[in-house]
């Protein structure tokens, strides 16, 4: 009997020690995400580079979080030089709202047209299509247009 509840506390000491690392993991990977606040109205440079988050399809891409009203009316505007853009619009729970690859035929600068139905914080992905010239330098900007 003696020996049966030995097995038992030492199975579930275990069992306890293989949940917390997933736990201690998920909080680490949750302090070191950390999105970078967007300006609205003003244009920032920056740079996709090997140490943002990877794609999983070859490329790389950063986040930035901006805080949106109920009825706001937006537009993204992602350019580079070094790579072709894609940006994504994410809002709560990570639901995709809207996305764009190629603002015009012909280029490979992005631009999103959005109008927001909840207010509240979204994330803005910046990140390169693929992974042929998936790093350099790019500009973003976020416009709140004025309804007519």
């Amino acid at each position: 009997m003696n020996f049966v509840i030995r097995i038992v506390i030492a199975s579930t000491v275990i069992l306890i020690n293989q949940i917390n690392v997933p736990i201690s993991l998920a909080t680490t990977l949750r302090r070191a995400y950390n999105p970078i606040t967007l300006p609205i109205g003003r244009e920032i440079k920056d740079k996709l580079t090997k140490s943002d988050f990877p794609t999983g399809s070859g490329g790389f891409a950063r986040d930035f979080i901006i805080n949106l009203r109920e009825g706001d009316q937006i537009v993204i505007d992602l350019k580079s030089d070094s790579f072709d853009t894609i940006v994504t619009l994410i809002g709560a729970k990570g639901v995709i709202i809207g996305e764009n690859d190629d603002a015009a035929e012909g280029t490979t600068n992005s631009m999103l047209f959005e109008r927001i139905t909840k207010a509240g914080n979204y994330i803005i992905r910046v990140r390169s299509f693929g992974s042929e010239a998936s790093e350099g330098a790019f500009t973003l900007k976020l416009t709140r247009l004025r309804p007519e």
